[in-house]
């Protein structure tokens, strides 16, 4: 997740050929606001982008280039492959990971499955329309895409999905924060987590911003958070190690494991102890929300190209590929066997379906607190360049300014799992709006209007799945939408966060 450059940038260097010409913006104080400074070794050759001279021959200058103005900068990027799978991974990771079991009781073991692939395929493919819309331009940032393609209301529309979307992700993990801690805190004091003021969750999320959250949402490149994410990744494959394990210990766990809540299941759901391969009720129109925004990370894919040490579509793909393949792997084993565990009786959350005074799964509560926690900051990179690309596009990096949008982020949010008790159904707009805006509608609709007609023709095949693609994206985005206010409606409403 996170970034680059003054958060957020139209990557060209005006200098790289000499003086600037009358009137042209030096965008090089944006990208050293943001980007490291490096200075090539004696005798080595800087690196550059490289993907977009081979994508297409334009007779002069490319068009989103002043005459005279070199279309890609000597910037060589720090960041590892290794690394940026780190941290695209820890970009797709989410708390919805909590929440699978519980989809896939509501859809069965098999058509989860399924579904699942399709999600993380699409947004494989997605990526792709992503890396080649900013070959063809050299830009390395979702909202200059967005400008690019749609002017300036496309800038303003990409920004306000990418900050809807991760401050939905924001308040999800504060949310585990606010319910988790306690509870592990009061069973290390063998205390009641309700009945002292210092165990209450809206301080104690308070407390972890000021101390962990913030200074590390204060770091002013991406790839320095690229061991918090592989501590945070491990932390979440510890979480899967132990629900495999717990389900051959458990075995059916159905009526005899100890909760500290009475659970009711629907009387549409199997009870017993036996797997549905295929199922469908009113909640599978959440569940669908819940996968597609699972894999949401493509506000931190250009971000993560622009730092990824030499820079090619190809090589950037295969970043994505592997770090959605590791993803989709994750989610599939822990919803797996989270429901083989608990079957239909599964709830939206499954650490809840645990003994509180198992050692094992008090570990794996902190690990998923520790994992969540590292993630908010990564969360909040791309928040912060929308809002730089949107108010303060052209000014240089400023400490105070970087600072100040960090503090403001996190006191609304805070203020946002404080005051309000649940969010899960806001979690299901969420998922229903920026998940597609951001897979389906928008990388389609980049394709369409970026990629020269003397590259890709409107009628060629590269084109008529781009089109498909993004009506795919509206489809699912209004069909869930409709089910959900109809279970709103009849006063059913069940739905995880991501």
């Amino acid at each position: 997740m996170a970034i680059s450059s003054a958060e957020g940038m139209e990557l060209q260097d005006p200098k790289m050929n000499g003086a600037l010409p009358g009137g042209a913006v030096d965008y090089r104080q944006e990208h050293e606001g943001f980007l490291p400074s490096h200075s090539p070794s004696p005798g080595r050759k800087p690196a550059q982008f490289m993907d977009a001279p081979a994508l297409v021959s334009f007779p002069g200058p490319p068009p989103h280039v002043c005459p005279g103005l070199a279309p890609y900068p000597q910037f060589e990027g720090k960041t590892s492959f290794g690394m940026s799978v780190f941290n695209l991974s820890n970009a797709i990771m989410g708390s919805g990971i909590l929440g699978l079991a519980y989809a896939m009781a509501h859809t069965g073991v098999l058509f989860f499955l399924a579904l699942l692939l399709c999600i993380a395929l699409l947004s494989s493919y997605s990526i792709h329309l992503l890396l080649t819309c900013a070959g063809v331009v050299g830009i390395r940032a979702y909202e200059q895409l967005g400008q690019r393609a749609l002017g300036p209301v496309g800038k303003v529309v990409v920004a306000a999905v990418i900050c809807l979307h991760n401050v939905g992700a924001m308040s999800s993990y504060l949310f585990i924060i606010k319910s988790e801690l306690p509870l592990v805190i009061g069973t290390f004091l063998d205390m009641d987590p309700e009945g002292d003021w210092f165990l209450k969750g809206n301080l104690l999320i308070i407390i972890v911003s000021v101390l962990i959250i913030l200074p590390l949402a204060l770091m002013r490149h991406l790839g320095y958070l690229g061991y918090t994410s592989g501590l945070s990744l491990t932390c979440m494959l510890f979480f899967l190690i132990s629900v495999i394990y717990k389900k051959f210990q458990l075995g059916c766990a159905i009526g005899h494991n100890e909760t500290a809540v009475e659970r009711k299941s629907p009387p549409s759901l199997n009870t017993s102890c036996e797997a549905q391969m295929f199922t469908a009720d009113s909640q599978m129109f959440y569940t669908v929300p819940i996968m597609a925004f699972a894999f949401v990370c493509h506000p931190e894919v250009l971000p993560i190209y622009t730092e990824l040490c030499r820079p090619s579509k190809r090589r950037m793909q295969a970043v994505a590929n592997v770090s959605i393949g590791a993803m989709f792997c994750m989610y599939a084993l822990t919803a797996t066997f989270g429901y083989l565990t608990f079957y239909s009786s599964v709830e939206a959350e499954m650490l809840h379906m645990y003994s509180q005074q198992d050692l094992l799964i008090l570990c794996v509560r902190l690990a998923v607190l520790l994992a969540v926690t590292l993630t908010v900051p990564v969360v909040l990179f791309p928040i912060r360049r929308a809002l730089q690309q949107l108010l303060f596009p052209s000014k240089a990096f400023s400490w105070p300014r970087h600072v100040a949008i960090a503090l403001i982020l996190l006191v609304l949010v805070n203020v946002l799992v404080i005051c309000v008790p649940t969010i899960r159904d806001i979690f299901g707009v969420i998922g229903s709006t920026s998940a597609p805006s951001l897979i389906f509608i928008l990388p389609s609709v980049f394709y369409l209007r970026i990629v020269p007609s003397e590259v890709e023709p409107l009628y060629s095949w590269p084109k008529i799945q781009a089109l498909c693609f993004g009506i795919l994206g509206v489809l699912f985005m209004a069909i869930s939408l409709g089910f959900m206010f109809a279970n709103w409606a009849t006063g059913q409403s069940h739905v995880s966060g991501h």
